[in-house]
């Protein structure tokens, strides 16, 4: 009886103490606080009072800063260096993401267009109100940031681009629209993933994609040898019209959801495992065997499938003029529309964004995070691998008929 007794008051001072805001203030804060001694003692190569012929310099005391987090407003001693050369990336690097959704949240209570739920959340999230003139001069330092970021020159070849997309509500001229945010992906020379483009409009038409591409061009993207997406009119256009030369892979994933469209729900498991069995082919010709044998298959009782999967499937077999341990990662848009999904686990907090400018300020320090993420770790492709040899059966410029399932 004693040990529940001293249970259910350990969980009542535990509970009491994780729903303290001061209490969790004061632990974020003394966390930040090492972090920044850490940060410097790692840039002097030294600890404090410690003498090592590494030695890069030495302390000059520090100063206050103060950071607003969602836990409160932190109040830090940032140290510095005789030097003046130090500088954390405390402030920066981890603050992007946060700053641009405070940003989001800020600018719904001054346009007048959010709820009273979402003005509660902006104070407990800032700690504190903010004016018009305040957002304004934060709003400005932000964007200059990140559209420095976009518009980066790229540097080195990037032999894979990979194109997704998802569409987030954004209010235009007093009316809501649903505006698609385009994500360019790329894998460099060095095996690495970048974030290449980050864009917001309407992409239903060529225009929006041959805009993307030239500006990414202008820039200095070149070496592109293959370029991944789903079927989309606009975007096939601007990829032939923007990288000559090199092949296009359709999503698999994509095709195998738009060919199972086409069947009963109790007959597309079958398929599922036959489209399966051809994309997991060891080369190009058991592909197309395998192919051959699924058309065969679907040529008597849904003749319009069979004409599908023997028009359009070879689109999707692009990746096997590459190496094999390259496939997976570029026969399909997956590993982008993982990030897509986080993306939307973020920007579900907005529900709409208040203007377009708001929404492309938020999904491009998300992206601009992710990129320096992918860049400090592991490789994710081995670029030394040589090519496969081509086949003369695959074309990049595959002419679709039109069907209607």
């Amino acid at each position: 009886m004693t040990r529940r007794n001293n249970t259910s008051s350990s969980s009542i001072s535990q509970e009491g103490l994780i729903n303290d805001a001061d209490f969790l203030r004061e632990i974020v804060q003394r966390v930040c606080q090492v972090l920044l001694d850490s940060e410097l003692s790692n840039f002097l190569e030294a600890k404090p009072y410690e003498r090592t012929e590494s030695r890069k310099g030495y302390r000059n005391g520090s100063r206050s800063r103060v950071l607003k987090t969602r836990v409160g407003t932190l109040e830090l001693l940032v140290p510095r260096d005789r030097e003046g050369v130090f500088r954390s990336e405390l402030f920066e690097r981890y603050q992007r993401s946060e700053r641009s959704l405070i940003l989001t949240l800020q600018e719904m209570v001054l346009k007048g267009v959010s709820t009273r739920k979402v003005r509660e959340v902006t104070e407990v999230l800032c700690g504190t109100d903010f004016s018009k003139s305040q957002v304004s001069k934060l709003t400005q330092d932000l964007d200059s940031e990140l559209r420095s970021w976009r518009e980066r020159p790229l540097e080195g070849s990037y032999s894979y681009v990979i194109v997704d997309g998802h569409f987030e509500h954004v209010r235009q001229d007093h009316r809501v629209f649903s505006q698609g945010v385009l994500i360019v992906k790329g894998i460099n020379q060095e095996g690495k993933r970048e974030i290449l483009s980050v864009e917001v409009g309407i992409t239903e038409n060529e225009v929006f994609w041959s805009e993307v591409f030239k500006g990414l061009i202008a820039r200095g993207l070149k070496g592109v040898k293959l370029v991944t997406s789903d079927d989309h009119g606009g975007l096939r256009e601007a990829i032939k019209r923007y990288f000559q030369g090199c092949q296009w892979q359709r999503c698999q994933v994509h095709f195998k959801r738009n060919a199972m469209a086409c069947l009963p729900k109790k007959e597309r498991k079958a398929l599922s495992r036959g489209l399966k069995d051809v994309f997991e082919a060891p080369d190009m010709i058991q592909a197309k065997s395998r192919l051959e044998s699924l058309v065969e298959f679907y040529e008597r009782r849904y003749p319009q499938l069979a004409y599908k999967l023997e028009s359009e499937t070879e689109e999707a077999l692009a990746c096997f003029n590459f190496p094999e341990a390259h496939r997976k990662r570029i026969r399909s848009t997956n590993g982008l529309e993982r990030f897509h999904r986080e993306l939307v686990r973020r920007t579900r907090v907005i529900g709409i964004f208040p203007n377009p400018e708001s929404c492309l300020r938020l999904v491009t320090a998300l992206a601009m995070e992710q990129t320096e993420e992918w860049l400090s770790g592991r490789t994710y492709l081995d670029m030394s691998l040589p090519e496969e040899e081509e086949s003369s059966n695959v074309s990049q410029e595959v002419q679709v008929p039109v069907l209607n399932c």
